[in-house]
């Protein structure tokens, strides 16, 4: 995984604006309504060369193929894997539970997901490989050239805590289980020559979600569980090929129950993982770039700030992101060791945003610029 040497090294968190037409066939997909393979594969890649070029075009350095042909960032797996059927209503997340206001409808809702009814199997490695495949030839084709290219794939904890457990005996064989069918897409996905995000909102927003009505330690023993799954799931993976993606959703909400950073800071420093990705822009969350002079950064690990809130059209000065990027780098101690980002994905479900299609661009750049100006103000 490469290091910011001389310059603040840009990338973002995943999920990028789709096409409409391409969100109306993910969301008829995702009903279970037929649609037809040669007009799904054509706007997938119409969609997917575009969110390409436009990460060039905005000087991203580190980019990916935007999540264009999943339905979601985590109900994809059911699409490739057997042993889901039905449908689990969740919880809904305290704080719109407490200001109902909030809720806005979503094309696909992640709210009713299928269940675990048998054992869990990777049938479809095949989409694996076309995804990172199609994926390289079109950022060929078009003349992108990344400084490193990267995929995104769901942590076994999002999975078990979206796709609820109806077969196996305990939650701890449930997400082992999935851990080791996973294992599959990661070094598949390593293979290829990219680097692996795993995405695990279960590690932080599950606080406020699934265990919202437990003490803290409950929820901690959860995340224990969760990061111990993870390291079987990678064990065959260098650390400094897999970055790890922790948020605390990606709702327009008051999130004034998000667990605080600093109750699972050290614990996510268990995952055998070469860089965090964490929310650090929005308001809720901007200030605990302090909390990593409480606890250090393990020396083999980067840090992905979110210097963009992924939730609000405003789009950010480059002064402030620069500003940002400052406070993180004199916290961390080490500008090397410090990529800025985004807070979470743009389109974390197919036509989900919050962000206006052509905003979202506006901001990747706004990205660029105040990476360029904390690079020279940094001492090198």
């Amino acid at each position: 995984m490469k290091r910011s040497t001389g310059r603040i090294l840009t990338t973002h968190t995943g999920s990028l604006p789709r096409s409409d037409a391409l969100v109306n066939l993910l969301a008829a997909k995702n009903r279970g309504e037929p649609v037809g393979a040669e007009a799904f594969e054509m706007e997938v890649e119409s969609s997917t060369r575009h969110v390409i070029q436009k990460q060039s075009q905005a000087g991203i350095d580190i980019g990916n193929n935007g999540e264009q042909s999943r339905v979601s960032f985590s109900t994809y797996v059911t699409f490739r894997m057997s042993g889901f059927g039905g449908r689990a209503q969740r919880k809904r997340q305290k704080d719109q539970a407490e200001f109902p206001g909030v809720i806005r409808p979503r094309v696909v809702d992640i709210m009713f997901a299928p269940k675990c009814i048998g054992p869990v199997r990777y049938e479809r490695l095949d989409e694996v490989e076309k995804e990172c495949n199609d994926f390289l030839r079109y950022a060929g084709d078009v003349g992108v050239r990344f400084d490193e290219p990267f995929m995104t794939a769901a942590a076994p904890g999002i999975i078990a805590l979206t796709m609820f457990n109806e077969y196996y005996p305990t939650y701890a064989e449930y997400v082992f289980a999935i851990a080791e069918e996973m294992r599959k897409e990661y070094e598949l996905v390593v293979s290829k020559g990219l680097i692996l995000q795993l995405d695990c909102p279960d590690l932080a927003m599950e606080r406020h979600v699934s265990y919202q009505d437990e003490p803290l330690s409950a929820f901690q023993d959860l995340v224990r569980t969760n990061i111990r799954a993870i390291n079987r799931a990678i064990r065959n993976i260098p650390s400094d090929l897999v970055r790890l993606h922790v948020c605390w959703g990606n709702a327009e909400a008051p999130h004034h129950y998000d667990v605080p950073l600093a109750d699972i800071l050290p614990l996510l420093y268990e995952a055998n993982v070469g860089a965090l990705v964490l929310e650090m822009a929005n308001p809720r969350h901007a200030h605990e770039y302090k909390v990593f002079q409480q606890y250090p950064l393990p020396d083999h690990m980067l840090l992905i700030s979110g210097v963009i809130d992924t939730k609000t059209n405003y789009i950010e000065h480059p002064e402030v992101v620069a500003d940002r990027i400052q406070r993180v780098v004199q916290a961390v101690g080490d500008p090397t060791r410090v990529i800025a980002g985004t807070d979470c994905g743009f389109d974390t479900s197919a036509g989900s945003g919050r962000v206006d299609k052509d905003i979202v661009w506006e901001k990747l750049m706004a990205l660029r610029r105040g990476s360029e100006l904390a690079s020279q103000s940094i001492a090198w």
